[in-house]
């Protein structure tokens, strides 16, 4: 009997909701005395969060091969010293962000050839993949809109940048297994989709 977790991914752009639904799933598998694990990236570890630090608020310029490898260090690690053994122990673990992210945002938006990106991660996950891939759709002006605040190195590149990012993710669904959803309804319709598709309700 297979008795391992599953593995389940969020995926979109900043401010399209991703964070919301991984949290309303964690909050779900809490009231029905599931386990779980909730993971962002980059982070969830000591290291990951340092190199968080780094491609978030540094200052100067990260060429893109280097924040290609800088975010794939952080998800080795924490592949290795928090999801695998989670996933083995049959806790499930929902990830806020996973490879799609860095095939998107290094990738097709800054440039990166896809296959380097693909081959980075390959390496840096072991070539784990989720059970469950979410992609949260939602238009480019509209998850704009939602990011309020001060904004990270990330979030402050400009509206031409996160056309390509949702194009990317669009184009990544008619390669792998990505469940798309409609991020243009409100958090708990979106919401049950996912647990949906997932038969949990």
């Amino acid at each position: 009997m297979d008795l391992k977790g599953k593995f389940i991914v969020i995926e979109g752009a900043d401010g399209a909701g991703k964070t919301t639904q991984a949290n309303m799933l964690c909050n779900f598998f809490e009231v029905n005395a599931i386990d779980y694990l909730y993971t962002r990236e980059p982070g969830g570890t000591d290291v990951g969060n340092e190199i968080r630090n780094i491609l978030l608020n540094f200052k100067g310029n990260i060429n893109p091969i280097t924040e290609t490898i800088l975010y794939s260090a952080a998800r080795a690690q924490l592949i290795q010293d928090v999801i695998k053994p989670k996933l083995d122990q049959g806790i499930n673990v929902v990830a806020d962000r996973y490879v799609f992210s860095s095939i998107v945002y290094q990738g097709i938006a800054l440039g990166v050839e896809e296959k380097v990106v693909a081959d980075i991660n390959k390496i840096a996950t072991e070539s784990l993949m989720p059970d469950y891939t979410f992609y949260i759709d939602l238009n480019v002006e509209s998850s704009l809109a939602r990011i309020t605040g001060k904004k990270d190195r990330i979030e402050q590149r400009g509206i031409d940048y996160f056309k390509k990012v949702r194009e990317g993710y669009i184009s990544l669904t008619k390669k792998y297994p990505i469940i798309t959803i409609d991020g243009n309804r409100n958090k708990e319709e979106v919401f049950k989709d996912i647990v949906e598709h997932m038969g949990l309700i």
